[in-house]
């Protein structure tokens, strides 16, 4: 496979409604999409990055900019051929795992398409659907997060997460236990903005029977979250803090995690999500899918990883609908609370091409240097 060249596409997508979390509030996804180009087939990438530097060091200006200086000419100058060498070609690199990963998720659909494979056979994905979870923000008053629970529950989703900060924790967790009752599958994300010092406060937790407390403490605390995991009962889960299967291997070791939240763009793409998958499932840690608000492009990669045996846990792979009133491409559809896996070649889906034009604000074509 011979590379021709890269697309750059920014394209901007208003959400059905605002989605706060801890770090902000989210009225739309401006997003940078890849598409690979190469002799015989192309293929798309989804960067996750947001737009300012608050999940993580990475924005979507800054990805655009050390793509189109420094990822895409090395990938050139190395003469990839298949999406293995991606990750290996730009790992003299320090971070910038996200805009790694849309360029690596590019290329594997590129390649997969060409060889007429889909993204779930070749990251060794066992089942025909995906349990389907959702996001649920920060609300301005308990009543508001009551009813928008109870839709998603009516709509069929098995599993609900809540997104936490101090202030907005015991009291709406309650409040969703007392209405829903206790066989709701129910977990929390803080999205790092707790201390060690609110561990007392965080075990009140525990009273809720969840399936766990996701990244309570900063990214780079895990020497903290292995001592808040001997004071709450309720299972540790990390995200922000697991960035490569080294660091999820350090993680599992200190005991700071006995579940692993894994979200291909943190970690640099889906070829090192499967190793991490691989790590856990030999530690014999539970993992799910977490999710970044992508596009029908990023849903589609996430439900063919959700797919491998070790992702035990529903996942934040929710039907399209759930953030967007129009997707990118052919909706993802709910049914019976799962989302079937895509078998079609690569990514198994395109963009619609006339909402792709409504929605692009703007492209770069970076042709390979003969």
């Amino acid at each position: 496979m011979k590379i021709k060249g890269f697309e750059l596409r920014r394209v901007s997508m208003p959400l059905v409604s605002p989605f706060r979390t801890s770090f902000g509030t989210q009225t739309e996804r401006d997003i940078l999409l890849v598409r690979a180009v190469t002799d015989t087939s192309e293929g798309w990438g989804e960067c996750v990055t947001l737009p300012d530097p608050i999940y993580s060091p990475e924005y979507a200006d800054g990805a655009e900019d050390v793509m189109r200086r420094f990822l895409i000419p090395t990938l050139f100058d190395a003469d990839v051929a298949d999406a293995n060498a991606v990750g290996e070609s730009l790992k003299h690199f320090k971070g910038h795992r996200m805009a790694k990963a849309a360029l690596e998720m590019a290329v594997l659909d590129a390649e997969l398409r060409a060889g007429g494979r889909s993204f779930a056979r070749e990251l060794g994905g066992v089942r025909s659907s995906v349990p389907s979870g959702v996001s649920v923000g920060i609300m301005d008053t308990i009543p508001q997060l009551l009813d928008a629970v109870g839709g998603y529950l009516n709509a069929g989703y098995v599993r609900i997460k809540l997104k936490i900060e101090p202030g907005w924790d015991v009291q709406p967790v309650r409040a969703v236990r007392e209405r829903f009752g206790d066989d709701v599958l129910l977990q929390v994300d803080a999205n790092t903005a707790y201390t060690l010092g609110d561990a007392r406060h965080l075990a009140k937790l525990d009273a809720f029977d969840l399936l766990l407390i996701e990244q309570p403490l900063e990214e780079e605390d895990v020497i903290g979250h292995a001592e808040l995991a001997r004071i709450v009962t309720t299972p540790i889960c990390l995200d922000e803090s697991i960035t490569s299967a080294q660091t999820a291997a350090a993680a599992i070791k200190l005991g700071a995690t006995s579940v692993i939240n894994i979200k291909p763009g943190r970690v640099g793409g889906y070829l090192e999500a499967r190793r991490i998958h691989d790590l856990a499932v030999a530690n014999g840690i539970p993992v799910w899918c977490g999710g970044m608000i992508e596009s029908g492009l990023g849903r589609a990669a996430n439900v063919a990883l959700a797919s491998l045996p070790g992702f035990t846990l529903p996942g934040d792979i929710s039907a399209s609908d759930r953030f967007y009133r129009a997707d990118l491409t052919p909706a993802f559809v709910m049914a019976d609370g799962h989302i079937d896996v895509l078998t079609g070649p690569g990514l198994g889906v395109e963009p619609i091409a006339e909402m792709l034009d409504e929605l692009t604000t703007s492209t770069e074509w970076i042709p390979a240097v003969s």
